[in-house]
């Protein structure tokens, strides 16, 4: 599928990428082009993993445009961000793993993006953060809620209340980014992960995934539960029989997804 701000390429594992060169930004139009690739990745029963990339190496994605800001004053809600918070919101429960190849700057609402996704790659030249305060705005697309789950209220604030923006190093140290590769090969090395995670028992990985996505919004005991839950479905499913056959048979399982 192909619009002009945003292609999808399908496969089991499938790219979604912004294509609003030089800086990606997430524009109202950007935004309804997102939402449809994923209900359209959605609907893909193929598709076991996803890649999220920008077109470019300037910019993975520079955050919202803010030529759209004045005309949002006294209406950001209704006009920008309840639909910008639906689409990535989608875009963090997709029941597959998402990788964000980070080359070039993830900022804004483009790092929002990106911490949307389960694993991030970046570049070593990608600068990342949330600088909205500096334009007299705050983060408002998940940034205030999913940073801290991720690297700690502490460091969130320092990011968030100066606005500071960060090198990738810096980031990795932080646990924002899981891995820093060499400029130009952010995308490449998020296949190599895509694909491993693509030969690994999808129905496995949608549990797990889903466990741990909840894992910090309740108490042990209900995450052990939910745990117990999900490994019954996985153990009800003819992957697990293939797993264990092709473990005994010593040969790569051949995984259909049920």
């Amino acid at each position: 599928m192909s619009t002009d701000l945003v292609t999808v390429e399908s496969g089991a594992v499938a790219t979604i990428r912004l294509n609003n060169p030089p800086l990606n930004l997430v524009s109202l139009d950007v935004t309804k082009a997102l939402a449809a690739a994923l209900v359209r990745i959605e609907q893909d029963e193929d598709v076991r993993v996803v890649i999220l990339a920008g077109t470019g190496d300037r910019a993975f994605c520079a955050g919202s445009d803010v030529k759209e800001f004045p005309s949002l004053a006294g209406r950001v809600a209704e006009g920008k961000l309840v639909n910008e918070n639906a689409m990535y919101d989608r875009l963090a429960e997709l029941p597959v793993p998402t990788i964000a190849a980070i080359e070039g700057n993830a900022l804004g609402g483009g790092l929002e993006l990106a911490l949307c996704c389960d694993l991030r790659v970046a570049a070593s030249t990608a600068l990342l953060g949330l600088p909205e305060v500096r334009l007299g705005v705050m983060p408002g697309s998940g940034g205030t809620q999913r940073l801290p789950r991720l690297i700690g209220l502490a460091r969130s604030k320092e990011l968030i209340l100066l606005g500071e923006i960060i090198d990738a190093e810096t980031a990795l140290s932080f646990g924002l980014v899981n891995r820093v590769v060499t400029q130009g090969e952010a995308e490449s090395v998020a296949r190599e992960l895509a694909e491993t995670l693509a030969s690994r028992g999808p129905v496995a990985v949608r549990e797990a995934k889903a466990v741990l996505n909840t894992t910090l919004d309740g108490s042990l005991a209900e995450g052990q539960a939910d745990e117990l839950t999900a490994s019954e479905r996985v153990f009800s499913s003819e992957d697990m029989l293939e797993g264990a056959a092709a473990f005994v048979e010593k040969r790569p399982p051949r995984f259909r997804n049920r």
